[in-house]
């Protein structure tokens, strides 16, 4: 498949609802299935002939020589005579393999397509998610101290904690920053500051957190470095 293609479906994706991504692995999944079975069901028709039109030329060929089947004279004595049916058998049957392997092979990248549209329609939903994150966490610090311990500030702390526990089993985890030498793989930077915490080039402040989703960066903390 082209990268261009590819970047195609990519963008696609990221348009792309829960329930009309759901339908499109579905139909993905329906498309593998129905390459399957023509596979089988070509390869058992060509083989089926192949059996029947062998047989009944190798019912003539004994016809015809009689006692003499399956050797063959020369200077050295007999040689043992081929066997056109096994040839044949032995030919569509190396032939059903072959169309047996580039069908696994189509099943292994029609699997990775699917995998890589569900982790990029995923990282797109996700992503959309943490501005609600962070309101949580800017309500939650904004509670006065005297009502912390409040029925409505304890039901929002646990809804705020049941968000987080549902995005870490999809695989978001939040992205350590302060007290790390900066990466701007991870960190973005938008300030520098005075810091006797920690040394120059590290993270003095984080300003908003950033997260991880499985192996990707779904978002950069934006963080302040020491000077």
């Amino acid at each position: 498949m082209s990268k261009e293609v590819t970047k195609d479906s990519a963008k696609k994706s990221e348009k792309m609802t829960a329930k009309e991504l759901q339908q499109e692995v579905a139909k993905k999944a329906k498309e593998v299935a129905d390459a399957a079975n023509k596979v089988a069901e070509a390869a058992e028709e060509e083989i089926e002939e192949a059996v029947e039109e062998i047989t009944e030329e190798n019912a003539d060929a004994e016809g015809t020589s009689e006692g003499a089947e399956g050797e063959k004279k020369g200077l050295f004595g007999k040689k043992e005579k081929k066997n056109p049916l096994k040839e044949k058998l032995d030919e569509m049957n190396d032939k059903y393999l072959r169309q047996v392997a580039e069908f696994e092979n189509f099943r292994r990248r029609t699997d990775k397509e699917k995998a890589q549209m569900f982790d990029q329609g995923a990282s797109s939903v996700l992503e959309k998610m943490l501005p609600i994150v962070d309101n949580f966490e800017r309500g939650l610090a904004a509670v006065p101290e005297e009502e912390k311990n409040s029925a409505f500030a304890d039901g929002m702390n646990m809804i705020y904690k049941q968000l987080l526990k549902q995005m870490e089993d999809l695989g978001v985890t939040p992205i350590e920053a302060v007290g790390k030498e900066f990466d701007p793989n991870f960190h973005n930077a938008v300030m520098q500051v005075e810091s006797e915490e920690v040394g120059e080039g590290f993270v003095a402040q984080e300003l908003q957190k950033g997260y991880m989703f499985r192996d990707t960066v779904l978002r950069h903390s934006m963080v302040a470095v020491a000077k």
